[in-house]
């Protein structure tokens, strides 16, 4: 099994900047065999896609409202994701997902991963 806990999460003013993280861990657990994204969901709305980035880091993909405010990356070596999330609009407050594939290849897709943590609150206010 493969556990996933994110962080970071919290208030912010509009235009402010936060980092999220999502540590990895699990028994003969490879978190470099795994693609990661994040996804959001805000009340009274769907699960969508925020971003994800493939085993090694080298190709990511964004969702079109946060491109260019927010960026994905991973360290191998910690077995942990991030989001720095900057420009920050009230439109982002959402509890934040990170999720895990077990495949080298990311997606969009939410159904295609396989492990989700528990989410970590983010709240912008105007």
């Amino acid at each position: 099994q493969v556990q996933l806990a994110e962080s970071g999460g919290g208030l912010v003013q509009a235009g402010g900047s936060l980092r999220l993280s999502c540590v990895a861990s699990g028994r003969s657990f490879r978190f470099s065999s795994y693609a990661m994204g994040w996804f959001r969901q805000a009340p009274g709305k769907e699960r969508e896609f925020v971003a994800a980035i493939n085993w090694a880091g080298g190709t990511t993909y964004y969702a079109d409202s946060v491109k260019g405010r927010f960026i994905i990356s991973r360290d191998n070596t910690k077995n942990t994701l991030y989001l720095q999330m900057n420009s920050l609009k009230p439109e982002d407050t959402a509890v934040y997902y990170c999720a895990g594939r077990a495949s080298f290849t990311a997606t969009m897709t939410g159904p295609a991963y396989d492990y989700w943590g528990q989410g970590t609150q983010v709240t912008v206010s105007s």
